[in-house]
């Protein structure tokens, strides 16, 4: 009898233990270095990531509520596959122009409790983790709205964050916000709350075991944009849709989709330094083109007169003044700002346009993208929120010879939100225009999912140094954090690098500069963008030194690649980028003391290279020096100052 009692439990045991092992699944990278487990717990999905054994997340919820059927509980694991992914592709907007992308792939399928399914998705490439959700038919339904979604982060105690608060809806000028303009702070503690959660891209710092940065990509007209919220566990952030108020309160918070359909990608990068969070290519990896270029696009550097001398430089003498600039400096583009179609007109705008063209000077036109959703005055006005009238627009802008189109106030991340964005840049890319956007969203992938886009701003850029003391007093801390955060995941048009010792017109007297003239030209390299608009003015040709203006004639805005050579978000930054075999190495520092490297340059080994710095006054000068043959080199960056080293 003990011996059948005996037989029986381990028949059991072993029946229990088959279960257990059934409920999960397991992937590492190709370099086995980052793991993923996928498992259900308590009828919940879960997952755990570490890397090189360290826990980076800890047991995280997975899961989606829909209008139909509620995928956050009561799930059943039902299978799992693997398989593996390997793809090379082109981009030359993005931080590298040639990628080679592998993974491991692994899929999890779950039934809930009115026996539908879900899937999902995951690609473990070395240092990312990108997933999404699949849903299929439920009976006799072919649409749902996905209303909410349990995914979440939970991460160790001893975490410190890198992020920036989601800005309150209708709210900020005009009521345009959010704009993904508000600052970050550096190293807070783990579960500090924002009214309005947190806005992608988010840093991580797992003490001494590593870096996690957090981001999604793949959003189009098919879904909503989200963000990250805290919740009430202290470790704990989960992704959240947009706030009802946002776009005037118009449209839904959730994502309406055709099933089967899919969600868009959440993205994990994650290492044990932070090369591989300043090199990643996740966000361009797992998306495809959503059409084809109608043209061969261009890019490159404009002049643009509104950063500094504002709104009374939107007349024809001033614009011509800023297309001399550009041809002086041999820059592709003039961005002509708001209130041109009031102060300038259609008929004159062309003879500008003609004008640019003769001195090869393409002409950029900005336009406000509302409508019904904000109260921004500037115009051209309802001219890009309908279809028709952007399509008698764009035709328009297509006979006169404009190149491109900044457009500006979206304030907001709901479906239709997004629908605009994919829909400006389909019609744009029908009539040859490239498409930069401001006052705007994260880009979400778009670089290769739109041939036709040209970068966004998404960050607080430019016109805050203008117009806050306080921005200005923290232009180095931010400038340190870009390259490590909002700057990885996406093209960030900042419209910076900056001459003027004050920040006006006039050039005196108020808006005084804080940084030096070496961190301006770091920031050319340090900040990424297919176009962008350089803050150098007309008297900046005279009153700077040439060996500036030389560099700022040069300076490329394509790379072919991204190297972290060191640095820690809100305290020091030094990036490489190379374009075609000319390599250049910028470095800042926000710190209140001078900052003592020792660098490594495998690219600049054993050579002389050309090396600008500023002095401890803070006067910048451009020296030969030779880097020793095992490519170390010492530099020394003072504060709010920065440096360039180009062969």
């Amino acid at each position: 009898m003990k011996k059948v009692i005996l037989i029986f439990l381990l028949f059991i045991s072993f029946c229990f233990l088959s279960e257990v092992k059934a409920q999960a699944a397991e992937i590492s990278s190709p370099d086995g270095k980052l793991k993923l487990n996928v498992f259900s717990e308590g009828g919940k999905a879960m997952y755990s990531v570490s890397f090189q054994e360290k826990t980076m997340l800890d047991k995280s919820p997975l899961g989606l509520i829909t209008n139909e059927s509620d995928f956050s509980e009561n799930l059943k694991f039902i299978n799992s596959k693997k398989d593996f992914i390997s793809k090379k592709y082109s981009n030359e907007k993005i931080k590298k122009s040639e990628v080679e992308y592998k993974a491991n792939t692994l899929t999890v399928n779950f039934m809930n409790a009115d026996q539908f399914n879900i899937g999902i998705e995951f690609q473990v490439s070395d240092n990312n983790i990108a997933f999404r959700y699949s849903i299929e038919p439920m009976k006799d339904r072919l649409s749902v709205v996905v209303q909410s979604e349990m995914t979440g982060y939970r991460f160790p105690s001893q975490t410190t964050t890198f992020l920036s608060p989601m800005m309150k809806p209708m709210t900020g000028f005009a009521r345009t916000a959010p704009s993904y303009e508000s600052g970050y702070k550096a190293d807070a503690e783990l579960g500090t709350k924002a009214d309005y959660g947190y806005v992608f891209p988010g840093l991580f710092h797992i003490g001494n075991d590593g870096w996690v940065l957090l981001s999604e990509t793949g959003v189009n007209s098919l879904y909503c944009a989200s963000h990250l919220e805290t919740t009430s566990e202290k470790n704990l952030y989960k992704v959240a849709y947009p706030n009802m108020a946002e776009n005037n309160g118009f449209g839904s918070s959730g994502a309406a989709i055709s099933l089967p359909g899919t969600t868009p990608w959440r993205t994990i990068t994650i290492g044990d330094s932070l090369k591989p969070i300043v090199e990643t290519t996740i966000p361009f990896d797992v998306v495809e083109p959503l059409y084809e270029p109608s043209q061969n696009y261009q890019f490159g550097r404009s002049t643009w007169s509104w950063i500094l001398w504002q709104d009374n430089s939107m007349n024809y003498d001033d614009q011509t003044k800023f297309i001399d600039l550009a041809s002086k400096l041999n820059y592709e583009f003039i961005l002509i700002d708001a209130l041109w179609d009031k102060n300038i007109g259609k008929e004159r705008m062309k003879e500008l346009i003609q004008y640019a063209k003769s001195k090869n000077v393409g002409v950029l036109l900005w336009y406000n993208s509302n409508g019904s959703a904000n109260d921004a005055p500037m115009g051209p006005r309802n001219k890009m929120s309908t279809s028709v009238e952007r399509k008698k627009e764009m035709k328009w802008l297509k006979e006169a010879g404009v190149k491109g189109l900044k457009v500006d106030f979206f304030g907001g991340d709901k479906q239709e939100t997004m629908r605009l964005y994919e829909d400006i840049l389909s019609d744009a890319n029908d009539f040859g225009l490239t498409i930069i956007f401001h006052g705007a969203t994260l880009p979400r992938g778009w670089e290769v999912m739109y041939p036709n886009y040209a970068g966004s701003e998404a960050v607080l850029a430019s016109e805050m140094l203008y117009f806050s003391e306080d921005v200005r007093k923290q232009e180095a801390f931010f400038a340190t954090l870009h390259p490590f955060i909002r700057n990885t995941v996406g093209s960030m048009e900042f419209g910076g690098t900056f001459f003027n010792k004050y920040l006006t017109k006039s050039n005196t007297e108020k808006n005084k500069r804080h940084t030096t003239d070496g961190f301006q030209l770091a920031t050319a390299v340090l900040f990424q963008n297919p176009i962008q608009m350089f803050a150098v003015m007309p008297n900046n040709l005279t009153d700077v030194p040439k060996f500036q203006l030389d560099f700022m004639k040069e300076v490329p805005t394509l790379w072919d690649e991204t190297v972290f050579i060191d640095g820690y978000p809100g305290k020091y930054s030094v990036i490489a980028r190379r374009h075609q075999n000319k390599w250049y190495v910028a470095g800042v520092n926000a710190e209140k003391t001078v900052k003592k490297l020792k660098i490594n340059l495998p690219m600049f080994a054993g050579k002389t290279v050309k090396l600008i710095n500023d002095d401890a006054q803070g006067n910048s000068s451009e020296k030969e020096v030779k880097v020793n043959t095992e490519g170390e080199f010492k530099v020394e960056i003072q504060p709010n100052g920065g440096f360039v080293l180009k062969n």
